[in-house]
């Protein structure tokens, strides 16, 4: 059967993917250990899922506004200004998940032959979603500036085609946040660029580690906060991947477009989810300090034993659940870390996600939400297939 251009080209997920693979694995009695996943291994807060069990009782049957119930749009718009973020309610969307945002923007902002500019290591999902608004993907390289992106190429990538420039932080697949100095570089090179709508993906805004600071870019470039859209949600910060909540807020035109769009697609998210993102976003935070502090100790140690390894080269995270260590020292000649990724499965049964996956040969993804136990079992599988390869 013949699919639509964007259909047939449109990839699966490779993250995914080797989750499902894991999966398989698992339900054949293997032991893996999961360095693969993006999502916190820790339960939804009680509070949260009690607030979504009195909801049931309540009239939850109907449907909601398109953008989201008054309350936690309200909550929303009162998270984005406590982060310095201008905002209110009536300019807030929530929507099924920040990725849903994220498409949901680039579907009304972007026409076909539109450039939307990211910088490799991306979220995989930045290619396809461009792709699908029929948009071209411009891949801006930080392998010299060690996955940063600076100015000088931000610039050359900026075209008079470009109407988008995507940028994440703290950042997936780094762990890297940026600091208020290297986002406000980057706003004076914007500056010269006044067509250029920011999307700034801020998914993992409480999990930062260390002297980092999480800063909002629309706070960072205070002069550009008109042509930000800010993206935020539940899923990573609140253990609520699942439950399938983000939001967004940014110029009013293009929230309202966003609105039109999302009423076409699923209108309202799920009325039970609201409920429990509103609890959420009221606290109590202790128990989201909690996974923050556990993240924070499993941090450390995977960054410990993946720099024990030979061949690696790796900067210390602050921020997400993931370490990004360059490993072309374990490849041998031809070799990918596409093949290695799927060799460490296999034999070690260890699941990671290839750099290839980011626009990055070279590089895994490890995530370390997970248990110490299990970061301490799964480095030392590596470390034992590594030693068998020699």
């Amino acid at each position: 059967m013949k699919l639509s251009r964007r259909g047939g080209s449109i990839p699966g997920s490779v993250t995914l993917a080797i989750n499902a693979r894991a999966k398989e694995l698992a339900a054949e009695g293997h032991r893996v250990i999961r360095f693969g996943v993006g999502e916190p291994d820790f339960d939804t807060p009680e509070h949260i899922k009690e607030a979504a069990r009195l909801a049931l009782e309540g009239r939850i049957n109907a449907y909601t506004p398109v953008a989201g119930v008054p309350e936690l749009r309200e909550e929303v718009a009162r998270t984005f200004r406590e982060c310095g973020i201008s905002t209110e309610a009536s300019n807030v969307v929530v929507s099924c998940g920040a990725k849903q945002s994220l498409f949901n923007a680039l579907q009304v902002l972007v026409d076909d032959g539109d450039e939307v500019a990211f910088y490799a290591p991306y979220w995989v999902s930045y290619p396809p979603m461009t792709t699908a608004a029929g948009g071209t993907p411009v891949v801006i390289d930080t392998s010299a500036d060690e996955c940063r992106l600076t100015p000088e190429p931000l610039r050359a990538a900026l075209t008079d085609r470009t109407r988008v420039l995507l940028l994440n932080s703290p950042n997936n697949p780094t762990g890297i946040t940026a600091t208020r100095e290297e986002l406000a570089a980057l706003g004076e090179v914007l500056a010269d660029f006044p067509e250029v709508v920011v999307l700034s993906d801020e998914i993992y805004q409480h999990l930062v580690y260390g002297d980092a600071e999480f800063v909002p870019f629309a706070v960072a470039c205070p002069a550009l906060a008109e042509r930000t859209i800010t993206v935020n949600g539940v899923s990573k910060s609140f253990a609520m991947t699942g439950w399938r909540i983000g939001y967004a807020t940014g110029p009013a035109e293009i929230l309202a477009a966003m609105t039109r769009y999302q009423s076409h697609s699923t209108s309202n998210p799920t009325a039970i989810a609201q409920a429990a993102a509103l609890a959420a976003l009221r606290g109590p935070m202790e128990p989201i300090e909690e996974m923050r502090q556990a993240f924070d100790r499993r941090r450390l140690l995977m960054t410990d034993r993946l720099r024990a390894l030979p061949g690696t080269t790796l900067t210390p995270p602050d921020g997400a659940f993931y370490c990004w260590p360059e490993v072309s020292g374990w490849l041998g000649e031809g070799g990918t870390t596409l093949q290695l990724a799927e060799d460490l499965l296999e034999q070690a049964r260890v699941a990671v996600v290839p750099g290839e996956a980011f626009g990055a040969p070279g590089y895994l993804r490890l995530s370390y939400a997970c248990s110490e136990e299990d970061i301490e079992e799964g480095c030392a599988r590596i470390q034992a297939f590594l030693e068998r390869s020699k």
